[in-house]
């Protein structure tokens, strides 16, 4: 998905730095206009609602997370293509901690009008990691359980990568991924 430039760049990246902060509720379009620095017409005419604008925030976020996740794993595969994935997603978190906190934030609501796209958007981004996983441990894909522990990897990078940013930023990212890693192999329980 390209990327927006211009007057509508500015809108979503506006409603990311008040949603990260304030969370989707406490948000206002008023506040994205003003912070963005656009006139609430032009607000309006790039996105005709709230719900609009932030489903197209994290269309545009999720479906660029898929996309780096599709490249970390090219050519890589079982164990190689996991540690890949990991590192690219913590990667992505660093450089993006509000898309992080929006996501974390949404990922379970099911309130939303943007829950149909978000879901599509989340089940191929975990897809990635299932396909590696099932790789990996060719057993889970017999069982039909890599997707559900696509999600526990996925979950548990997210969260570890914000553990990291939010409480432990000196921490160097090599770090983060070799805890994450190391409790994924087993290492926590054997």
């Amino acid at each position: 998905m390209p990327r927006a430039t211009g007057t509508k760049r500015a809108i979503l990246d506006a409603a990311l730095e008040l949603a990260a902060t304030r969370g989707i509720t406490g948000t206002t379009m008023d506040d994205v206009a003003e912070l963005a620095h656009v006139a609430k017409g032009s607000l309006y005419y790039n996105f005709s609602s709230k719900d609009k604008l932030f489903e197209a925030l994290l269309e545009e976020g999720v479906g660029s997370l898929s996309d780096s996740l599709r490249a970390a794993r090219d050519g890589l595969h079982g164990r190689e293509a996991l540690v890949a994935l990991i590192a690219v997603l913590l990667d992505l978190i660093e450089s993006n901690a509000g898309l992080a906190k929006l996501m974390a934030a949404e990922i379970f609501r099911t309130d939303r009008a943007w829950q149909k796209t978000l879901f599509a958007l989340r089940h191929e981004a975990l897809a990635v990691f299932a396909e590696a996983i099932a790789e990996a441990r060719p057993a889970t894909a017999a069982a039909g359980t890599s997707g559900l522990m696509a999600s526990s990897v996925f979950g548990a990078v997210l969260m570890a990568g914000l553990e990291w940013l939010v409480f432990d930023p000196d921490r160097d990212r090599d770090e983060v991924s070799g805890a994450i890693l190391e409790s994924l192999s087993g290492g926590l329980l054997a």
